[in-house]
């Protein structure tokens, strides 16, 4: 994708579910990843919820930085700072 990238803190409440976006992104833990993408956050939101069984709670937000964080999966800090 082109243009832009924004990075996206995203949530759903099925966390057995595969959510496949041809995204840049890093699982933190299951059913919650940061994504960079192009998209804007409502086609990264459906695109997500496309995938997801009916009625699954979701959460996409938009970070204007990298989070603070601890305990999540190995690697996660090093990506959200830009590092693969």
């Amino acid at each position: 994708m082109s243009g832009a990238q924004t990075l996206y803190l995203v949530w759903h409440g099925a966390p057995e579910a595969e959510v496949e976006l041809g995204e840049d992104r890093h699982a933190l833990a299951p059913g919650l990843f940061m994504a960079r993408s192009a998209r804007s956050r409502s086609k990264l939101y459906h695109a997500v919820k496309r995938q997801l069984p009916d009625d699954t709670a979701l959460l996409v937000a938009a970070l204007d930085e990298a989070p603070k964080f601890k305990g999540m999966a190995p690697g996660a800090m090093k990506w959200a700072r830009g590092g693969a």
